[in-house]
């Protein structure tokens, strides 16, 4: 039996909720009908497409083998995030404070993992592991902060939070802006010290075993 790729499932419902959403969009142009259940068919595209999106990123760091419970926890809070937004498009939820926190903190988590997963798609150096441990620290302390506001609400801010929230937010742009830069420096490193190594073995072999080999590869 095959294995599972998770990678090309979310790839197609990918093309699949876009297609549907730009099928609905001609439809509207067309006739210029939009009224309450076109909105939520449009609504349901859209949870699907991220949801998606979501789950390509997870996928993909899966797949490399590198990593299983950060990207699977991700799919799986991914999955649940849309199936609660799904729930509150077509039912009728209103009110309910639970399911709303609910919502907000799946989709946190399934954007905190899939952020992650694919920053550890990257191969860093040992000089850039840092970042790597920097962000996963920043995205931790940023989605604990803010499940603490969405499940308690505090009422007093003295502006320490906010500003806290902003730091962090900075911190994890920024590293993620430059961790593809750490990726092909790297890439480069490893590439320049594998070649030396070479050039080292092939000063090592003897001369006569050199034009032997030559001799050979005639």
């Amino acid at each position: 039996m095959q294995n599972l790729n998770l990678k090309k499932i979310f790839l197609y419902l990918l093309i699949a909720s876009v297609s549907v959403s730009a099928l609905l969009g001609i439809f509207v142009i067309l006739f210029g009908d939009f009224g309450e259940f076109e909105t939520k068919i449009l609504l349901t595209t859209v949870t699907i497409t991220c949801t998606s999106i979501l789950g390509l990123a997870c996928g993909a760091y899966f797949e490399t083998g590198r990593g299983k419970v950060l990207p699977v926890a991700g799919i799986i809070f991914a999955v649940i995030s849309a199936i609660l937004w799904v729930f509150l498009i077509w039912g009728n939820s209103s009110g309910e404070e639970f399911i709303f926190k609910l919502v907000a903190s799946s989709t946190l988590l399934a954007v905190s993992c899939s952020h992650l997963s694919l920053i550890s798609m990257a191969k860093l150096d040992r000089r850039f592991l840092w970042s790597r441990y920097l962000i996963y620290s920043c995205v931790g302390i940023l989605s604990a902060i803010l499940l603490y506001i969405i499940w308690l609400e505090p009422e007093s801010d003295s502006g320490f939070i906010s500003r806290l929230i902003g730091v962090l937010s900075i911190i994890i742009a920024a590293v993620t802006v430059v961790t593809p830069v750490f990726h092909k420096l790297s890439r480069t490193e490893s590439e320049e010290k594998q070649l030396d190594e070479e050039i080292t073995e092939l000063k090592k072999t003897p001369r006569r075993t050199r034009k032997t080999q030559s001799r050979y590869s005639r």
